[in-house]
């Protein structure tokens, strides 16, 4: 089991990619291989979904199928952090939450791109911190 991330986390966390088939579905063979090459590059850690990559494309359990299957492939091996940026704060703490019980080590949140002032990102996180609760790791 990988331990959660903290204050004294460090080294380099790679933000993997999520390839895709020609049809548009997720190329979990491409993942795996994705996968080993980092862990073989000797990268820290990983995060998986993203907010500048491929995650928005993905339906809520798509990203929840995908999170589990690149957890379950890295086999703790390294730490995994699951991106779970969703405008809504319910469905990132269900993502969130899940992301946890497979063996994530935390989770990484982008506040909106419409939170243009200090305030409204504040405010944001508070929300996220509320509904995460003290015992998810988060970095943002």
């Amino acid at each position: 089991m990988v331990e959660s991330i903290n204050e004294q986390t460090s080294g380099v966390f790679i933000i993997a990619a999520t390839p895709f088939t020609e049809d548009g579905s997720v190329d979990t063979a491409s993942a795996e291989s994705l996968v080993e090459f980092y862990i073989d590059k000797g990268v820290s850690g990983m995060t998986v979904l993203g907010m500048m990559g491929e995650a928005p494309k993905l339906a809520a359990d798509e990203a929840d199928t995908f999170m589990r299957h690149m957890v379950r492939r890295v086999d703790a091996r390294v730490p995994v952090i699951v991106g779970v940026s969703d405008a809504g704060i319910g469905n990132l703490a269900r993502l969130a939450k899940s992301s946890m019980d497979a063996g994530a080590a935390g989770v990484m949140v982008a506040p909106a791109s419409d939170l243009n002032t200090g305030k409204k990102i504040h405010n944001y996180f508070a929300q996220v911190f509320d509904a995460l609760g003290p015992d998810i790791p988060v970095c943002y």
